[in-house]
């Protein structure tokens, strides 16, 4: 890479890190997640400081609600009774809210939840920066993505203790100091592709697994393996997100001192 690439490639990673941070800090962003209710640990449902009653009927979340409850559903105040589905859009679109607070609704595996994200969250106010290791050329290297015959799933662990479904496409190919390396992949809608990983910092000097949203391969499979942006999981803000760790294999032997490494509070 000449010089001028390289510094081309560092003031876009300076752009991409802040961009970056901007939107963890954002009212919405993962840093206002406050609590993940699953509707099965509360069968009369009446979640602790979550207005309403929720319950599941007919394989779908219903919404009970009095004027008491100050809930609005679509933007308007909201009193009787609502069946529900999994939000997918911006947490600040998602359809019930109570005052700034937002109450979405997700689905794992068969199972409803509902999510609070609130813009006055502790963890909210207190954070700083996302301490991140600046830009080195090394850290990005030619990779080749493998797609499997067809996808796979293995179970593994989430940050909340539960084992779930993970789902892999295939297998990213790369050399790092000199050694060749593998991490199983999934492929997202947009073809890019999506690693849990692990290194000889994980613990340490980083968080204790991180992502990798590598761009789309071409038609050869060929894409670029770039480690300076390397991403800190959601649950790395926030206690109540059920983040996926790193499949078998996943987990590199060498220390990947590039990309972030840790949130920083004041």
């Amino acid at each position: 890479m000449s010089t001028y690439a390289q510094q081309q490639a560092a003031r876009d990673w300076r752009r991409w890190h802040e961009e970056r941070t901007a939107v963890v800090a954002a009212p919405y962003g993962p840093l206002s997640l406050t609590g993940t209710h699953w509707l099965a640990d509360y069968p009369e449902g009446r979640i602790p400081a979550v207005p309403g009653r929720w319950r599941e009927r007919d394989g779908a979340p219903v919404l009970e609600a009095g004027p008491a409850d100050g809930l609005t559903v679509g933007g308007e105040p909201f009193t009787g009774e609502v069946r529900l589905d999994a939000d997918r859009g911006p947490i600040g679109a998602s359809r019930v809210a109570h005052g700034a607070r937002r109450l979405v609704v997700l689905s794992r595996e068969g199972l409803w939840a509902v999510r609070v994200f609130d813009p006055d969250a502790p963890a909210r106010r207190a954070f700083r920066a996302i301490e991140a290791t600046p830009y080195d050329p090394r850290w990005a290297v030619p990779g080749t993505f493998r797609p499997y015959g067809e996808p796979r799933t293995v179970r593994v662990e989430n940050a909340d203790g539960v084992a779930r479904g993970l789902g892999l496409a295939g297998e990213l190919a790369f050399e790092l100091a000199g050694a060749r390396h593998t991490l199983r992949a999934a492929v997202e809608s947009d073809g890019s592709l999506w690693a849990v990983f692990a290194d000889a910092t994980s613990g340490d000097t980083s968080y204790r697994f991180r992502f990798l949203r590598p761009a789309a391969p071409d038609g050869d499979g060929a894409v670029t393996v770039d480690f300076n942006r390397a991403l800190l999981p959601p649950c790395a803000f926030a206690d109540h997100f059920i983040c996926p760790f790193p499949p078998p294999g996943n987990t590199l032997p060498v220390a990947v001192e590039a990309g972030e490494r840790r949130r920083i509070d004041g």
